[in-house]
């Protein structure tokens, strides 16, 4: 049975705790251990890092990721030594069937080594496509975002609910470059929607990483985020704080979004359908 449907099958008494569910005491351990990595990657953030070429940039980037793994992986690992680990950041498409750790351990990377705060740590258990619990950690602020598969979300602990907008010409959207190689029609797609969102809506935010953009749909201080191409499996822990902060999650066309889907809506529920109807005109 898949994790985000196992019940314990107890019933608390009159005057007892409810026992924790399997899940929920999952997502505990996963967000310990995600808390311990983020004090990794503080520790590692100051003044901007320069590089000179594309492959120091990377090596710096993989100096990163390699230090947040080093503590969170064999974490994560014991916590769940079933699921299969998804080494690489994904370029496209789904996962194969089965549980997999899918881990960010240094999401908006390159802000970090720029000096900028805008990156976290992430992590998401997902089974056969389905993310069932997803940690982001915010380590300069200390701020924890949890969702779990039929749960809810939550940011250290306190629900979170998507905004309440109904009207797109005010509403706050956002949207990320999904890759900087990506191809030159998917460039101007990408350009062609951010002056549609111009025209449409109050303001339009634009910058990386993508799940920074969703934490906020999720806590409903941002309207709607979109995304063409990159539509990866790395958008599923926001998809899944979004969906259970009762956001609606689609393609730009409004189409049951899944990791091959070549776009990604994320939007509170009043305003998803005039914010389909401008990436579709």
């Amino acid at each position: 049975m898949p994790e985000s449907t196992r019940s314990t099958g107890l019933s608390a008494e009159a005057g007892a705790e409810a026992p924790v569910s399997p899940c929920a005491e999952l997502l505990a351990h996963t967000s310990d251990a995600v808390r311990t990595a983020g004090s990794v990657l503080r520790e590692r953030f100051g003044d901007a890092i320069r590089t000179d070429s594309r492959d120091d940039l990377t090596r710096a980037l993989a100096a990163n990721d390699d230090a947040v793994l080093e503590v969170l992986k064999p974490r994560l690992t014991a916590l769940r030594p079933d699921a299969r680990w998804v080494d690489d950041e994904l370029q496209s498409g789904s996962l194969p069937s089965g549980s997999w750790w899918l881990v960010d351990p240094a999401e908006g990377n390159i802000n970090h080594l720029h000096g900028l705060p805008e990156w976290a740590v992430t992590t998401t258990l997902v089974h056969d496509n389905r993310p069932i619990l997803t940690v982001v950690h915010l380590p300069l602020t200390g701020e924890t975002y949890t969702a779990l598969a039929g749960g809810g979300a939550h940011l250290n602990g306190r629900t979170l609910r998507v905004s309440g907008a109904t009207d797109l010409g005010l509403a706050l959207v956002a949207t990320s470059q999904a890759r900087p190689d990506e191809d030159t029609s998917i460039v101007r797609r990408i350009g062609a929607s951010v002056t549609a969102m111009l025209l449409d809506a109050l303001v339009v935010r634009t910058s990386v990483p993508a799940t920074l953009h969703l934490l906020s749909v999720a806590a409903g201080r941002i309207d709607a985020f979109w995304q063409f191409t990159g539509a990866r499996a790395d958008l599923l822990p926001g998809a899944l704080l979004v969906s259970e902060a009762g956001g609606r999650i689609s393609d730009a066309a409004g189409r049951t979004w899944t990791p091959d889907s070549d776009s990604f809506l994320a939007a509170a529920p009043g305003v998803h359908a005039a914010a389909v109807a401008t990436l579709t005109r």
